[in-house]
Protein backbone atom coordinates (compact mmCIF):
# COMPACT_ATOMS: atom_id res chain seq x y z
CA UNK A 1 0.00 0.00 0.00
CA UNK A 2 1.38 3.58 -0.92
CA UNK A 3 1.94 5.66 1.85
CA UNK A 4 -0.31 9.43 2.00
CA UNK A 5 2.42 11.58 0.82
CA UNK A 6 3.28 9.49 -2.13
CA UNK A 7 1.58 8.63 -5.25
CA UNK A 8 -1.45 6.11 -5.40
CA UNK A 9 -0.23 3.09 -7.83
CA UNK A 10 -3.46 3.33 -9.61
CA UNK A 11 -2.30 7.14 -10.89
CA UNK A 12 -0.82 7.31 -13.89
CA UNK A 13 2.21 9.87 -14.55
CA UNK A 14 3.31 10.97 -17.62
CA UNK A 15 4.67 13.79 -19.73
CA UNK A 16 3.11 16.69 -21.49
CA UNK A 17 5.60 18.44 -24.41
CA UNK A 18 4.99 22.00 -23.87
CA UNK A 19 6.56 25.36 -24.86
CA UNK A 20 9.53 23.22 -25.93
CA UNK A 21 9.96 21.66 -22.37
CA UNK A 22 8.93 18.38 -20.81
CA UNK A 23 6.23 18.94 -18.14
CA UNK A 24 5.66 16.36 -16.20
CA UNK A 25 2.01 15.01 -14.17
CA UNK A 26 0.40 12.66 -12.17
CA UNK A 27 -3.20 12.12 -12.31
CA UNK A 28 -5.44 10.44 -10.36
CA UNK A 29 -8.29 9.87 -13.51
CA UNK A 30 -11.58 9.10 -13.98
CA UNK A 31 -14.38 10.07 -15.80
CA UNK A 32 -14.65 13.45 -13.32
CA UNK A 33 -14.66 16.82 -13.30
CA UNK A 34 -11.14 17.95 -13.28
CA UNK A 35 -8.80 19.92 -11.38
CA UNK A 36 -5.45 21.14 -12.26
CA UNK A 37 -3.72 21.30 -8.73
CA UNK A 38 0.05 23.82 -9.24
CA UNK A 39 1.87 23.36 -6.39
CA UNK A 40 4.68 26.39 -5.09
CA UNK A 41 8.30 27.27 -5.22
CA UNK A 42 10.67 24.32 -4.39
CA UNK A 43 7.77 21.55 -4.70
CA UNK A 44 6.27 19.11 -7.11
CA UNK A 45 3.26 17.61 -8.26
CA UNK A 46 3.24 15.04 -5.94
CA UNK A 47 3.00 17.40 -2.68
CA UNK A 48 -0.65 17.74 -3.55
CA UNK A 49 -0.91 14.01 -2.91
CA UNK A 50 -2.25 14.00 0.60
CA UNK A 51 -5.09 16.01 -0.62
CA UNK A 52 -5.82 14.12 -3.94
CA UNK A 53 -6.13 11.18 -1.37
CA UNK A 54 -9.30 12.56 -0.10
CA UNK A 55 -10.37 14.63 -3.34
CA UNK A 56 -10.42 11.62 -6.30
CA UNK A 57 -13.00 10.05 -5.66
CA UNK A 58 -14.99 12.70 -6.97
CA UNK A 59 -12.47 14.52 -9.25
CA UNK A 60 -9.61 13.69 -11.89
CA UNK A 61 -6.77 15.60 -10.34
CA UNK A 62 -3.56 16.82 -12.70
CA UNK A 63 -0.78 17.86 -10.77
CA UNK A 64 2.09 19.02 -12.73
CA UNK A 65 5.61 19.70 -11.85
CA UNK A 66 5.73 23.04 -12.66
CA UNK A 67 9.42 23.77 -15.02
CA UNK A 68 12.24 23.45 -12.97
CA UNK A 69 10.66 21.32 -10.24
CA UNK A 70 10.15 17.63 -9.73
CA UNK A 71 11.52 15.87 -13.16
CA UNK A 72 9.93 18.25 -16.13
CA UNK A 73 12.66 20.17 -17.53
CA UNK A 74 14.63 22.64 -16.03
CA UNK A 75 15.79 25.30 -18.80
CA UNK A 76 18.43 27.77 -17.91
CA UNK A 77 16.14 30.53 -18.72
CA UNK A 78 12.21 31.51 -18.76
CA UNK A 79 10.84 31.20 -15.09
CA UNK A 80 8.57 34.23 -14.85
CA UNK A 81 4.82 33.63 -13.77
CA UNK A 82 4.22 34.64 -17.43
CA UNK A 83 5.95 31.20 -18.81
CA UNK A 84 4.33 28.83 -15.71
CA UNK A 85 0.81 30.33 -17.35
CA UNK A 86 2.50 29.42 -20.94
CA UNK A 87 2.93 26.06 -18.96
CA UNK A 88 -0.30 25.26 -18.05
CA UNK A 89 -2.15 26.74 -20.90
CA UNK A 90 -0.92 24.30 -23.24
CA UNK A 91 -0.96 21.05 -20.79
CA UNK A 92 -4.72 21.88 -20.79
CA UNK A 93 -4.27 22.04 -24.61
CA UNK A 94 -2.52 19.63 -25.13
CA UNK A 95 -4.40 16.93 -23.10
CA UNK A 96 -7.45 18.23 -24.13
CA UNK A 97 -8.93 18.63 -20.96
CA UNK A 98 -12.52 20.83 -21.14
CA UNK A 99 -13.62 23.17 -18.41
CA UNK A 100 -11.34 22.33 -15.73
CA UNK A 101 -10.82 23.92 -12.38
CA UNK A 102 -7.50 25.24 -11.10
CA UNK A 103 -6.13 24.83 -7.93
CA UNK A 104 -2.89 26.89 -6.94
CA UNK A 105 -0.80 27.30 -3.98
CA UNK A 106 1.76 29.64 -2.89
CA UNK A 107 3.46 30.27 -6.48
CA UNK A 108 1.17 28.09 -8.31
CA UNK A 109 -1.42 30.11 -6.79
CA UNK A 110 -0.42 32.97 -8.99
CA UNK A 111 0.26 31.02 -12.02
CA UNK A 112 -3.19 30.03 -11.57
CA UNK A 113 -4.55 33.14 -11.22
CA UNK A 114 -2.93 34.45 -14.44
CA UNK A 115 -4.26 30.94 -16.52
CA UNK A 116 -7.79 31.99 -15.41
CA UNK A 117 -7.43 35.83 -16.05
CA UNK A 118 -6.22 34.76 -19.62
CA UNK A 119 -8.80 31.63 -20.36
CA UNK A 120 -11.69 33.16 -18.76
CA UNK A 121 -15.02 30.97 -19.12
CA UNK A 122 -12.67 28.37 -20.13
CA UNK A 123 -11.97 27.52 -17.04
CA UNK A 124 -14.72 26.72 -14.82
CA UNK A 125 -13.85 27.96 -11.12
CA UNK A 126 -10.56 28.81 -9.34
CA UNK A 127 -9.53 28.22 -5.95
CA UNK A 128 -6.26 29.92 -4.47
CA UNK A 129 -4.47 28.70 -1.28
CA UNK A 130 -2.35 31.49 0.21
CA UNK A 131 -1.14 32.54 -3.27
CA UNK A 132 1.97 35.35 -3.55
CA UNK A 133 -0.17 38.02 -3.04
CA UNK A 134 2.36 40.35 -1.85
CA UNK A 135 2.99 44.23 -2.22
CA UNK A 136 6.23 44.98 -4.19
CA UNK A 137 8.31 45.92 -1.13
CA UNK A 138 7.37 42.47 0.41
CA UNK A 139 8.44 41.13 -3.27
CA UNK A 140 11.70 43.23 -3.29
CA UNK A 141 12.60 42.10 0.48
CA UNK A 142 12.42 38.35 -0.40
CA UNK A 143 14.21 38.81 -3.61
CA UNK A 144 17.01 40.44 -1.89
CA UNK A 145 17.20 38.12 1.06
CA UNK A 146 18.88 34.70 1.84
CA UNK A 147 16.49 32.58 0.01
CA UNK A 148 18.80 31.40 -2.88
CA UNK A 149 21.35 30.68 -0.44
CA UNK A 150 19.68 28.36 1.72
CA UNK A 151 18.33 26.77 -1.48
CA UNK A 152 21.90 26.03 -2.34
CA UNK A 153 22.93 24.94 1.13
CA UNK A 154 20.24 22.29 1.46
CA UNK A 155 21.41 21.50 -2.05
CA UNK A 156 24.44 19.96 -0.27
CA UNK A 157 23.35 18.68 2.88
CA UNK A 158 21.69 15.35 4.08
CA UNK A 159 18.78 14.29 3.89
CA UNK A 160 19.04 13.46 7.20
CA UNK A 161 20.01 17.10 8.46
CA UNK A 162 17.27 18.65 6.23
CA UNK A 163 14.54 16.51 8.14
CA UNK A 164 15.77 17.44 11.49
CA UNK A 165 15.98 20.60 10.18
CA UNK A 166 12.20 20.29 8.85
CA UNK A 167 10.90 18.44 11.55
CA UNK A 168 12.01 21.05 14.44
CA UNK A 169 10.66 24.10 12.26
CA UNK A 170 7.71 22.04 11.88
CA UNK A 171 6.60 20.45 14.88
CA UNK A 172 3.57 18.93 13.75
CA UNK A 173 3.63 18.25 10.37
CA UNK A 174 3.70 14.61 9.34
CA UNK A 175 7.23 13.03 8.76
CA UNK A 176 6.38 11.49 6.21
CA UNK A 177 4.99 14.59 4.55
CA UNK A 178 8.34 16.17 5.31
CA UNK A 179 10.37 13.54 3.36
CA UNK A 180 8.42 13.76 0.59
CA UNK A 181 8.94 17.63 0.09
CA UNK A 182 12.80 17.26 1.24
CA UNK A 183 12.86 15.28 -2.06
CA UNK A 184 10.83 17.70 -3.73
CA UNK A 185 13.27 20.42 -2.84
CA UNK A 186 16.35 18.50 -3.79
CA UNK A 187 14.98 18.19 -7.11
CA UNK A 188 14.40 22.44 -7.39
CA UNK A 189 16.79 23.81 -9.30
CA UNK A 190 18.35 27.20 -8.92
CA UNK A 191 16.89 28.37 -12.11
CA UNK A 192 13.49 28.63 -10.48
CA UNK A 193 14.16 30.68 -8.32
CA UNK A 194 13.88 33.27 -10.94
CA UNK A 195 10.23 33.79 -10.33
CA UNK A 196 11.20 35.62 -7.43
CA UNK A 197 12.90 38.81 -9.33
CA UNK A 198 10.80 41.52 -9.18
CA UNK A 199 8.18 42.69 -10.34
CA UNK A 200 5.50 40.43 -9.10
CA UNK A 201 2.22 40.59 -11.36
CA UNK A 202 -0.51 42.69 -10.24
CA UNK A 203 -2.49 40.51 -8.39
CA UNK A 204 -5.21 43.22 -7.86
CA UNK A 205 -5.87 43.47 -11.32
CA UNK A 206 -5.34 40.06 -12.45
CA UNK A 207 -8.34 39.66 -9.85
CA UNK A 208 -10.53 42.31 -10.44
CA UNK A 209 -10.53 40.86 -14.48
CA UNK A 210 -11.59 37.88 -13.57
CA UNK A 211 -15.04 36.49 -14.16
CA UNK A 212 -15.16 33.09 -13.23
CA UNK A 213 -16.38 31.59 -9.75
CA UNK A 214 -13.23 32.16 -7.46
CA UNK A 215 -12.38 31.04 -3.55
CA UNK A 216 -9.29 32.23 -1.90
CA UNK A 217 -8.28 30.73 1.16
CA UNK A 218 -6.06 31.72 3.76
CA UNK A 219 -4.58 30.67 6.67
CA UNK A 220 -4.66 32.68 10.19
CA UNK A 221 -0.48 32.74 9.77
CA UNK A 222 -0.55 32.57 6.24
CA UNK A 223 0.78 34.91 3.25
CA UNK A 224 -2.43 36.59 2.55
CA UNK A 225 -4.02 38.52 5.10
CA UNK A 226 -7.91 38.91 6.13
CA UNK A 227 -7.40 42.52 4.84
CA UNK A 228 -6.15 41.71 1.80
CA UNK A 229 -8.66 39.48 0.87
CA UNK A 230 -10.90 42.29 1.78
CA UNK A 231 -10.15 44.31 -0.72
CA UNK A 232 -9.46 42.09 -3.56
CA UNK A 233 -13.84 41.16 -2.57
CA UNK A 234 -14.28 44.91 -2.49
CA UNK A 235 -12.55 44.68 -6.02
CA UNK A 236 -14.24 41.60 -7.15
CA UNK A 237 -17.67 40.12 -5.04
CA UNK A 238 -17.84 37.43 -7.40
CA UNK A 239 -14.21 35.93 -5.03
CA UNK A 240 -15.22 34.04 -2.31
CA UNK A 241 -12.46 34.03 0.69
CA UNK A 242 -12.53 31.44 3.59
CA UNK A 243 -10.19 31.44 6.62
CA UNK A 244 -8.71 28.39 8.02
CA UNK A 245 -7.89 29.14 11.55
CA UNK A 246 -5.01 27.56 13.50
CA UNK A 247 -2.84 27.28 9.98
CA UNK A 248 -0.17 28.96 7.78
CA UNK A 249 1.33 29.68 4.81
CA UNK A 250 1.19 25.38 4.12
CA UNK A 251 -1.76 24.35 3.93
CA UNK A 252 -1.91 21.41 1.80
CA UNK A 253 0.86 19.77 3.90
CA UNK A 254 -0.19 20.96 7.55
CA UNK A 255 -4.16 20.75 6.74
CA UNK A 256 -5.02 18.61 3.62
CA UNK A 257 -7.92 17.74 4.96
CA UNK A 258 -9.41 20.74 6.23
CA UNK A 259 -8.31 22.24 2.33
CA UNK A 260 -9.50 19.51 0.80
CA UNK A 261 -13.08 19.84 2.70
CA UNK A 262 -13.12 23.83 1.31
CA UNK A 263 -12.38 22.74 -2.08
CA UNK A 264 -15.00 20.54 -2.00
CA UNK A 265 -17.53 22.23 -0.73
CA UNK A 266 -16.90 25.67 -2.69
CA UNK A 267 -16.33 23.31 -6.31
CA UNK A 268 -18.87 20.09 -5.74
CA UNK A 269 -22.29 22.36 -5.73
CA UNK A 270 -20.72 23.48 -9.61
CA UNK A 271 -19.29 20.23 -10.78
CA UNK A 272 -22.73 18.90 -10.02
CA UNK A 273 -24.61 21.73 -12.09
CA UNK A 274 -22.08 21.19 -14.68
CA UNK A 275 -22.46 17.24 -14.63
CA UNK A 276 -26.74 17.83 -15.03
CA UNK A 277 -26.01 20.31 -17.61
CA UNK A 278 -24.19 18.06 -19.76
CA UNK A 279 -26.43 15.16 -18.54
CA UNK A 280 -29.47 16.97 -19.60
CA UNK A 281 -28.03 18.33 -23.23
CA UNK A 282 -27.19 14.63 -24.04
CA UNK A 283 -30.80 13.48 -23.26
CA UNK A 284 -32.34 16.52 -25.31
CA UNK A 285 -29.95 15.85 -28.53
CA UNK A 286 -31.29 11.89 -28.11
CA UNK A 287 -34.90 12.99 -27.81
CA UNK A 288 -34.73 15.43 -30.79
CA UNK A 289 -33.43 12.79 -33.01
CA UNK A 290 -36.50 10.54 -32.76
CA UNK A 291 -39.09 13.68 -32.49
CA UNK A 292 -41.05 13.79 -35.82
Amino acid sequence: MARQNTPSTQWTDGVCRANGINIHYLRTGGNKPTIIALHGLAGNGACWSPMARVLEQHYDIIMPDARGHGTSSAPLHGYTYQDHANDVIELIRTLGIKSPYLLGHSMGGMTATMVANRLGGAISGLVLADPTFISPEWQDDVYQGDVLEQHRKMLNSSKETLFKEAKARHRYRAAAIIEHLIEARLQTSINAFDVLIPPNPEFDELIRNIYIPTLLVLGSEGIVSSETARELHDLNPDMQYKLIPDAGHGLPYDEPARLAATVDAFLKPKATQKQRIKTQGRFSTYTSSYSF
